[in-house]
């Protein structure tokens, strides 16, 4: 069973400046997932630095699925940029860590999809 074997444990590190501006947090514990998508343990180490869901705050949009599924979102941005899945597979993971942090289906859809439409750009 999916699950997060280990809290989400951040500071902050630089603060949003602008519409499209993320604000920066590094992970001070290691951030334990285990997926089933992938059959695996992730251990997203500590001093890794994520901004969560980069979400931008216009029209709306931020609203309807900004400021949730932090866990899941470091878990992503870890894949991403560590290259260790294609891409696809580690938007799959992120969509199976938001079920786990119970983001409601509707916010998550969004949420997956607004990563899968990123991911072409």
């Amino acid at each position: 069973m999916a699950e997060f074997l280990s809290k989400l444990e951040v500071e902050k590190v630089t603060e949003a400046k602008g519409m499209f501006d993320r604000a920066t947090w590094l992970l001070m514990e290691p951030l334990i997932y285990r997926s089933d998508v992938l059959t695996v343990t992730l251990i997203v180490p500590a001093g890794f630095v994520t901004d969560f869901a980069s979400v931008p705050r216009v029209g709306g949009l931020y609203d309807l699925v900004g400021d949730t599924g932090h866990a899941s979102a470091t878990v992503h941005d870890w894949l991403c940029r560590s290259g260790k899945v294609p891409r696809s597979r580690a938007d799959k993971v992120f969509r199976e860590a938001l079920e786990v942090e119970e983001v409601p289906a509707w916010r998550r859809n969004l949420m997956y999809l607004g990563v899968r439409i990123g991911s072409f750009f």
